[in-house]
């Protein structure tokens, strides 16, 4: 039966969501939640029409690699489709330890603890380690789930420039030296595709007494010996102290991890709420992170490839003149200036069978709208083909 009131009074949550500009623009332009049907490796399918795949985090392809593949159809036989509950109630499993171990021994830490998505390991990364009268210093530019930890602190806050020691510096001048402090840095911005000048922060770290946290979802598997990351990249993997990431971009699976020292990793059981409070990670996901780890250490073709792409593909996109925000990375903007000439360049791709992601302010600076792609190791010259064909359309139509 229909639910009717006497009363009749307007419910003002409800029409701001039914009149909301924003949402309407995106609607009537529809550049994201485009749903696709099927997928082929790096091909997917929107509307019956066939895409090239250009900004998937799959950097390493191993979404469809069979050992991969193979080990999440075991999972799922043997463990089922959920633990159905918190890590801290009874949603712990054997599989989640056996892949926290692998990767705290990977990238060289006594502990690791997994989380059911990479915000929510991000978020926790700062948020179970700060508390009020603590102060958080951290790049101007961080993801998202960062900032949101921020805010769950109740630390204090402390922005510095993009990428700068020197602005940390100079902030950490006039600051209380006896507070304490953490510093929050991403090892790969997969917006710019900028990499942290990691050494000098880890030396400011410390000589000041602060803890390091690095979010290293876009540098794990991409960067450093084997794929070890950022604080590999440039050897000073004993002065990061904390490393969040994702197992959704090169271990091709879903789900976060935090790792540390034991004692911290302990302590993030015991007070993080996003850990606390989160059903577990699933079985199959589990075993697909940890087939993909496997499958980095024992087949270095892969990053090798990745690399090769990657090459090729910058050396492209600046012989067509595009600013691509000094990226070094497989993650690889195409700067715009605008949002209308963003859509259009989006569009265009689109129009010829190539699949990007449009970013506009506020989610990047003003002036910096510009479209997202990003290599992968799966990407062949015939993908290539169609890539460089699809630019050069979208650049012949600005």
């Amino acid at each position: 039966m229909k639910f009717m009131s006497p009363f009749r009074a307007a419910k003002a949550i409800v029409e701001r969501c039914s009149t909301d500009m924003p949402t309407k623009l995106r609607r009537r332009y529809d550049p994201w939640y485009l749903t696709f049907e099927k997928q082929r490796g790096s091909r997917v399918w929107h509307q019956g029409k066939e895409y090239v795949m250009l900004s998937s985090n799959d950097y390493l392809g191993l979404s469809f690699h069979p050992k991969v593949i193979e080990a999440g159809q075991r999972a799922l036989a043997e463990w089922g489709s959920s633990t159905t509950g918190a890590r801290l109630a009874n949603g712990s499993r054997r599989y989640h330890t056996e892949l926290e171990e692998a990767i705290a021994a990977f990238l060289g830490k006594e502990a690791c603890h997994v989380t059911a998505a990479g915000y929510l390991s991000c978020a926790s990364s700062v948020a179970a380690f700060t508390q009020r009268g603590d102060i958080i210093l951290v790049d101007k530019n961080v993801h998202s789930s960062i900032w949101d930890g921020i805010r769950l602190s109740g630390a204090t806050v402390e922005r510095f420039s993009h990428n700068s020691p020197d602005n940390l510096r100079t902030v950490l001048g006039h600051l209380d030296p006896k507070a304490p402090k953490i510093i929050v840095i991403e090892g790969v911005y997969s917006m710019e595709g900028h990499i942290a000048p990691l050494k000098p922060f880890a030396e400011i770290a410390a000589e000041h007494g602060c803890t390091l946290v690095v979010d290293d979802a876009h540098g794990f598997g991409v960067l450093g010996q084997g794929g070890r990351g950022t604080a590999s990249h440039f050897g000073v993997d004993g002065g990061v102290d904390v490393i969040a990431g994702s197992l959704s971009k090169s271990l091709s699976s879903t789900g976060g991890f935090v790792a540390a020292s034991r004692d911290m990793i302990e302590y993030l059981r015991t007070h993080s709420k996003q850990t606390i409070f989160s059903a577990a990670l699933s079985p199959a996901q589990a075993a697909c992170a940890r087939a993909a780890l496997e499958v980095i250490q024992t087949e270095p073709q892969h990053l090798e490839r990745l690399w090769a792409n990657t090459r090729r593909y910058r050396e492209l996109l600046l012989s067509l003149g595009l600013d691509i925000w000094e990226s070094e990375t497989p993650a690889i903007p195409i700067v715009l200036g605008n949002k209308e000439r963003a859509y259009f360049f989006w569009k265009h791709l689109l129009d010829q069978g190539v699949f990007s992601v449009m970013s506009i302010a506020p989610a990047v600076p003003v002036g910096k709208d510009l479209v997202r792609t990003a290599m992968s190791a799966r990407h062949d010259d015939a993908d290539f083909e169609i890539i460089e064909k699809a630019l050069r359309y979208a650049v012949k139509k600005l």
